[in-house]
């Protein structure tokens, strides 16, 4: 079976495939100071209560994009899973060319959202991942991945608006019914949700003429049922795009060996 972690700016997702489906999905808020141990002691809690047991884990694998939260989760899976992790970054075997200045430089999920899509779905296509930045990534028709648009995420906009203004509540998102609001709060609602909307309609329809060919659009993350109901640009929604890209990342790399000193510890 395989843990894989998808640790975000905001979420830490632990999911475990056992060769045919995804068997348990856990979320917990991203802390970069919890300890190994701190998250073992709630994600074998959480794998009991599905039936898993620790031993049953032969591959593990992270992505993150928090490096600060690598160190924990790596000791997470040699002391309680006895298994070297295989860390998503550009130098693994992808199966596509990364055509962008400074490979390195670009964020695991938006990797693993590309290889996903396109194994999934085909190129050429756009990823919009609805997370604490909203983003836009390009994948050709043969996989490649050829960058995209970074925009700040709905719950930090909101956030700033209620820092910056000092007579504005903080809000929830939602779908308003009307595009006029009658008081603040309708108002604020209204600006965030068909704000978004426009957003994500004017960068759609900009790399879209740009690159001059259709492209799908697949979308992901916790908002985006929401936004689809927005619009039409959307096309279809997989929450699990991330952690199917890091599932796939598994199927293309061997597994990592467990360092000498771990493994003479462990024995």
């Amino acid at each position: 079976m395989l843990l894989a972690i998808d640790a975000g700016n905001t979420n830490v997702v632990f999911a475990v495939h056992d060769g045919h489906q995804w068997r348990g999905r856990w979320r917990i808020m991203t802390n970069a100071a919890r300890t190994s141990d701190e998250y073992a002691v709630w994600l074998l809690t959480l794998m009991q209560m599905s039936g898993l047991r620790p031993i049953q884990i032969t591959r593990c694998v992270i992505g993150t994009v928090v490096p600060a939260a690598l160190y924990n989760l790596r000791r997470l899976c040699r002391d309680w899973f006895s298994t070297e992790p295989l860390v998503a970054r550009a130098a693994l075997d992808w199966g596509f060319a990364i055509r962008v200045d400074t490979p390195n430089d670009v964020g695991a999920d938006r990797l693993l959202n590309a290889l996903a899509a396109h194994t999934l779905y085909k190129g050429p296509l756009i990823v919009v991942d609805f997370g604490t930045a909203t983003t836009f990534d390009v994948v050709d028709a043969d996989g490649a991945y050829l960058g995209g648009v970074i925009a700040p995420g709905i719950n930090l906009s909101i956030e700033a608006l209620h820092q910056a203004a000092a007579r504005l509540p903080r809000i929830g998102i939602g779908r308003p019914q009307a595009a006029i609001g009658r008081n603040t709060v309708a108002a604020m609602q209204s600006g965030i949700y068909w704000g978004y909307v426009g957003l994500i309609e004017g960068i759609v329809a900009r790399v879209r003429a740009e690159y001059g060919a259709p492209l799908k659009l697949v979308a992901t993350g916790g908002l985006a049922p929401l936004f689809a109901e927005g619009t039409q640009v959307i096309e279809r929604i997989d929450q699990d795009i991330t952690l199917e890209g890091l599932r796939l990342l598994c199927t293309r790399n061997p597994a990592p060996s467990l360092p000498s000193r771990i493994r003479a510890e462990l024995e």
